[in-house]
């Protein structure tokens, strides 16, 4: 059958289903022989993976929408069923989102049709949050709906082990192994009545949010900062929309800092997220109505996070008084030293100590650990591969979890989640704000002098975005023609060595990535977004001058560039 034919199979599939309510029909017929729309909703399922499933919103089998997310909650709890003891229970959160709070209800309500309880927070939440949730309920796993810093259009469902981690890849293939047995019909669900009279359905929240507050709070290494100096640095906080407004918000003023200004335009969740072009903290427009915040209030460091509060951008006033944003490279090498510099003043680096961070995050915070005597390991890109060491270290004592991070804003110190969390790195940046400020520094200054110890680190990230099913295979044949053939120079510099992720190298899982090293020590990386039709080309250089690392990057960046766009 070819695809056009299977396409319109499930369209009229769709319209038949007695399991299909009227609305999602009639949302169906308005596309009524819009051929390219039809094949993109239903060319394919929308795939669930180690990330769980994240699409556009809407009607299909391609799309995010009660249905699939039914399917999906359906197979877990077979899988949970049949590998879990007696009593499985699942905590579920959400982010502002549309259709996130229908989405969770949903998921819950498919769990309680199976016998399985779901602890269910009471209004949006961040993901780390439900990560830590999942560990302190004890439950058997987790479900969070969001799509991250994805555009408006986009709704997530993430699943999450015993362990608070998402699930890793052997996990997900058994629940797939389970989504694909099933039809619409063979979905059970109680109705809300039904599964809170049978204690299925138990709502959770200030009892939580209090003990997760209490664990981020405690993970700071100098307490006493923030209460001696706190008040004196001057925040600016951008939630953007997003489910971090508060809890940000009240870790930073029991830690101490009073002096907080919110950006009021971004302070409430809206699903379109209406003041940005996109709600992502790595984009300096995200941070436009904050900077003009900055501007007006003196700002010693604006913050901002994603929707799902898992990402936290910082900004910074430069040498010349101007408000630069940070790469996620510079934040983290940023906390990396202050972390273990506070550990060392108190003479409390243990000796097993270890840092995560993944291989396409810049060498230079690495570098700053070891100088600090602290071993350093590289994951996939993921955060669910840093939690899974986590977890791993905390059964076997082999090393004691100091910090993970990655390059795109996600960060974690601590071990009472295993997810990133913006609300821990907001409270540590601030505190290395107020830390240094007392001592006469910016954090500005501070990543200038690491620049001088350890070298002048430039990374820039640059993506190409191809939608749908063509769009989806000339991704393909972009890593196919790097892979076969790979170049033996770039830019009148050697390439040293090519690892292809898909061989399993150093250990790790197998991975479509493709990462070249030169001679001179830079780097590039090709891979294709697991959450987006896109696919990212990372970059990395090492100067002896700021000059001269940007004027590498850039030759290296058209050099590469040139030939993907080609």
């Amino acid at each position: 059958m070819n695809t056009l034919s299977r396409v319109r199979k499930l369209y009229e599939q769709w319209l038949q289903d007695p399991n299909i309510d009227n609305g999602t029909k009639e949302e169906l017929k308005a596309i009524e022989g819009q051929e390219k729309e039809l094949e993109d909703r239903f060319y394919k399922d929308l795939e669930f993976g180690t990330g769980g499933l994240r699409g556009v919103i809407g009607a299909g089998t391609n799309r995010m929408n009660v249905y699939t997310v039914g399917k999906a909650t359906q197979g877990l709890a077979q899988y949970l069923l049949e590998n879990n003891s007696a009593n499985p229970s699942v905590a579920i959160a959400y982010d502002s989102r549309n259709q996130s709070p229908e989405f969770a209800l949903e998921s819950a309500l498919v769990l309680a049709g199976n016998g399985i309880k779901a602890y269910l927070f009471d209004s949006l939440r961040t993901t780390p949050e439900l990560s830590f949730a999942v560990r302190h309920l004890q439950a058997s796993a987790g479900i969070v709906i969001t799509a991250s810093h994805n555009p408006p259009e986009y709704n997530g469902y993430k699943v999450y082990g015993q362990d608070g981690g998402q699930i890793v890849a052997e996990q997900a293939d058994r629940i797939i192994a389970q989504i694909q047995t099933l039809e619409f019909a063979n979905i059970r669900k109680l109705t809300r009545e039904e599964a809170e009279a049978k204690g299925l359905l138990q709502w959770i929240g200030q009892a939580v949010d209090d003990d997760y507050v209490k664990a981020v709070i405690q993970v700071s290494p100098r307490p006493e900062i923030a209460k001696q100096e706190g008040a004196a640095l001057n925040v600016v906080y951008t939630p953007l929309h997003g489910s971090g407004n508060i809890t940000v918000r009240r870790v930073l003023q029991e830690s101490g800092f009073s002096n907080v200004h919110v950006v009021a335009e971004q302070e409430k969740p809206d699903g379109q997220f209406s003041t940005v072009k996109s709600p992502n903290p790595e984009e300096r427009e995200a941070f436009t109505l904050a900077i003009e915040l900055g501007k007006k209030v003196n700002a010693d460091v604006i913050i901002g996070t994603d929707p799902d509060c898992d990402r936290m951008g910082a900004v910074v006033k430069n040498s010349e008084g101007q408000y630069e944003v940070l790469t996620g490279n510079q934040s983290g090498a940023i906390m990396v030293h202050y972390l273990l510099s506070s550990l060392q003043e108190k003479n409390a680096i243990p000796s097993n100590g270890v840092i995560i961070k993944t291989i396409v995050t810049s060498e230079m915070g690495a570098e700053i650990a070891r100088s600090y005597g602290v071993e350093v390991l590289n994951t996939l890109t993921g955060f669910k591969y840093i939690g899974e060491k986590m977890s791993e270290f905390e059964q076997s004592g082999e090393h004691q979890f100091l910090f993970g991070y990655e390059e795109s804003y996600g960060y974690l110190a601590g071990t009472y989640a295993r997810d990133k969390d913006a609300v821990v790195a907001s409270m540590l940046i601030c505190e290395a704000a107020a830390y240094y400020k007392s001592r006469g520094q910016t954090l500005y200054g501070v990543l200038q002098e690491l620049y001088q110890q350890f070298g002048f680190y430039r990374e820039v990230l640059e993506s190409r975005t191809l939608k749908g099913k063509d769009g989806l295979a000339k991704i393909r044949q972009i890593m196919e023609e790097w892979r076969q053939n790979p170049p033996s120079d770039v830019c009148g510099k050697k390439v040293k060595t090519m690892l292809d992720y898909t061989q399993g190298i150093n250990g790790l899982p197998k991975e479509n990535v493709l990462k070249y090293r030169l001679d001179d020590d830079s780097w590039f990386c090709l891979r294709p977004s697991g959450t987006e039709p896109k696919i990212k080309v990372y970059f990395a250089v090492k100067g002896k001058t700021l000059q001269q690392s940007e004027e590498q990057m850039e030759e290296l960046r058209r050099a590469v560039m040139s030939r993907i766009d080609d």
